[in-house]
């Protein structure tokens, strides 16, 4: 199919919080997305966004597309299906970029469906937008070229398998005066959220979470508190770094995978190994749980994290690029 013939989808554009029913049709396009692919579309933090955005005025900008069922070739009696979204979450700090996700369901796709988001996003004129590629397909690299994108930034995703696990973890030696602890709700949300800014200052994207962000998170169905690892002093209980873990379940095909979701430590504990000890505590239960694999994300210039985490048996699994507008690329946070 050439460009000249390619068809011009008509978007539905939401500035906002989109109605329940359009809700509910992004979460089931972005999990028939990740059976077939093998990624999530979607971010955690965009769906958290998708949920909550009518507590934030102006933080979305949704663009969808639907198809009648008699564009389908299959026998099902739904009278529209949602083809493809892009959805822009803004951010909550001045002077951070937009960040888009966008994602065509695997039945319409080479059929101009991300095209047609893509030229309606930029009759937008979002200049500063940042773009994500999880797994960055063949498809995406193509999309992002054609719009005037070019790669900022590379987000590995590691994996260690039990084999790997067995041979490389060492045992957990934590610094003089602290112990582990699990999370207990009720009790160290705030804790917990300051501890999270003062480790993640200089990283917007995980320093800025809010209240809001964390009860979302701790309402989903794969939340454990005994998942959520702290290391706190022993003389007075301060919280000085955490490892919150998470276990993805079994969809289709792919088995159920566990993940070091999130291994911060505040500065005040820096630099004494309290990082590397909360990374095996979260493996190591990670690993109690019977599962036969553990992943995990790193930004690819983070030689330190990357060092550890081979040092731990991960091997390089897939990648999430980030991709910004070629005039912006000395910028990409």
């Amino acid at each position: 199919m050439t460009a000249a013939n390619i068809p011009t989808w008509p978007i539905l554009t939401v500035d906002g919080a989109p109605r329940q029913g359009m809700l509910e049709d992004i979460i089931g396009l972005a999990q028939a997305a990740e059976d077939a692919d093998g990624n999530p579309p979607l971010s955690e933090q965009t769906l958290v966004n998708l949920r909550a955005a009518h507590l934030h005025p102006n933080s979305l900008l949704v663009l969808a597309t639907y198809a009648s069922d008699a564009r389908l070739d299959s026998d099902t009696d739904a009278d529209e299906e949602l083809a493809g979204v892009a959805v822009v979450s803004f951010p909550r700090v001045e002077g951070h970029p937009g960040v888009l996700e966008l994602v065509v369901r695997p039945t319409y796709r080479n059929q101009g469906v991300g095209s047609s988001l893509v030229r309606a996003l930029q009759g937008h004129q979002l200049p500063e937008l940042r773009a994500w590629s999880h797994g960055n397909h063949a498809a995406a690299v193509e999309l992002a070229a054609n719009a005037g994108f070019i790669p900022v930034r590379e987000l590995w995703r590691m994996r260690q398998t039990r084999a790997a696990l067995e041979a490389s973890v060492p045992d957990i030696v934590l610094p003089a005066g602290m112990k582990l602890r699990s999370f207990e709700p009720g009790h160290d949300e705030q804790a917990w959220l300051d501890a999270n800014a003062a480790a993640f200052a200089h990283h917007p994207e995980q320093g800025e979470t809010t209240l809001e962000d964390l009860q979302a998170r701790m309402a989903e169905d794969w939340f454990d508190p005994k998942g959520l690892i702290l290391a706190v002093r022993e003389s007075d209980d301060t919280l000085l770094g955490f490892h919150w873990t998470k276990v993805h379940p079994r969809s289709g095909k792919h088995p159920a995978i566990g993940e070091v979701y999130v291994v911060g430590v505040t500065p005040a504990a820096q630099r004494t190994g309290l990082g590397k000890a909360l990374t095996i505590a979260g493996i190591e239960h990670l690993h109690s749980l019977g599962l036969q694999a553990i992943m995990l994300y790193v930004d690819a210039d983070n030689t330190a994290a990357v060092s550890l985490y081979r040092s731990l048996g991960f091997t390089r699994w897939d990648v999430d690029v980030m991709y910004a507008p070629a005039g912006q690329a000395e910028s990409p946070e």
